[in-house]
């Protein structure tokens, strides 16, 4: 029997490998994820939700980036790209970095087959660590299916949301996202 040893990387090694790679990887306590490659389904969406909110919240204090930029999970040791977070006010830097920031509100997940478990539990149990958080949207791509997860409290209230009739109510940013600006151009099987 043949045993393998995981290399384990320090976060400065992780964050110069990141600064270099064609590709995205995240940071999990010492080990390096390559981050699988979307689909049209899923680029789709996520620019469908990035660009409504980004016209939606346009002059108010609230900010949405797309997944270019890092979310540091400092509890978890954790270095994370949503698919998309809001900000209330300006982004919180991790200290010097400018790439990695601290304080979304709302985070979006495009779910993929892959990474739906993941996003579903262990990526939220750590999303819920970061004080800011108070709204979690979680997008099928394959079906008109929304989750919305929401702070209160005594904990998270889940509404789910399928039909492309209806408007998701973002309470922690104060507009309503309509389900067939979610899945604008998006035709399904």
């Amino acid at each position: 029997m043949i045993s393998t040893i995981k290399r384990r990387y320090t976060l400065d090694e992780y964050r110069t490998l990141e600064e270099k790679a064609e590709g995205r990887s995240e940071y999990r306590d010492g080990e390096i994820v390559p981050m699988p490659g979307g689909t049209l389904k899923h680029s789709r969406i996520s620019g469908n939700i990035f660009a409504f909110l980004k016209f939606l919240l346009r002059d108010t204090q609230f900010e949405p980036i797309n997944s270019d930029l890092r979310l540091w999970i400092p509890e978890y040791r954790r270095g994370v790209y949503p698919d998309v977070m809001v900000f209330d006010g300006e982004p919180q830097l991790n200290g010097d970095r400018l790439d990695e920031v601290l304080n979304p509100i709302l985070i979006v997940e495009v779910l993929s087959p892959s990474t739906a478990d993941y996003d579903r539990q262990s990526k939220f149990r750590m999303y819920r660590s970061i004080p800011s958080f108070s709204e979690y949207l979680l997008v099928e791509q394959d079906e008109s299916f929304v989750e919305r997860y929401s702070k209160q409290t005594q904990g998270w209230l889940l509404s789910d949301f399928n039909s492309l009739e209806g408007a998701i109510s973002l309470e922690s940013v104060g507009v309503e996202l309509p389900m067939t600006e979610i899945y604008r151009g998006v035709v399904f099987e």
